[in-house]
């Protein structure tokens, strides 16, 4: 027997996909909706989560936390996006901004950053930020905390995010060889 639980959260961010044939490739916004469930096959047999999968406030924290705090009311960008990066160096720039960005995202795999001549919220990624992308990047950032916070009974098994009313993708990593 399994229990799952979710919990979403909604922001508002900017994005564009530079490659994209059509109006995609326009920094435009969305209210993005981003769920997450996490399963257990025992529930908590004592302490705060008795009953429980994992509490959702706790994933609600880790979701304000890796999502919310870094990306709402911000910009999520390729880090390879040179035509909005450029404009958005902090000074006249020789390229050692974008420079260091790469690193960043090269090292851990995202790059936030306020530093830039808007002093705007930037999310850094290593690809273009679909909602594909988005999804499997924030399953990667939530799946420790789900685990930690349950004391190693539960995990993540998926997050979906809606770019619109209409249209999601979803992440789950495959369990099979």
């Amino acid at each position: 027997m399994t229990h799952r639980i979710s919990r979403r959260i909604e922001i508002d961010a900017a994005h564009r996909i530079p490659e994209h044939g059509s109006r995609c490739r326009h920094l435009h916004g969305h209210r993005y909706v981003v769920e997450a469930v996490a399963e257990s096959i025992t529930l908590a047999e004592a302490g705060e989560q008795h009953g429980m999968v994992l509490d959702f406030s706790f994933l609600k924290d880790l979701m304000i936390a890796e999502i919310d705090g870094p990306c709402d009311h911000g910009m999520m960008l390729w880090v390879q996006d040179e035509d909005v990066l450029a404009r958005l160096a902090p000074h006249p720039s020789d390229g050692s901004w974008q420079q260091s960005l790469r690193e960043a995202v090269t090292e851990h795999g995202y790059c936030e950053t306020c530093d830039n001549a808007l002093g705007t919220r930037l999310y850094l990624l290593p690809a273009p930020p679909t909602a594909e992308v988005l999804a499997e990047h924030w399953f990667s950032r939530l799946s420790p905390g789900v685990h930690e916070r349950s004391h190693g009974r539960a995990r993540l098994v998926r997050v979906t995010v809606w770019e619109t009313p209409n249209c999601r993708a979803e992440f789950e990593p495959s369990t099979g060889g």
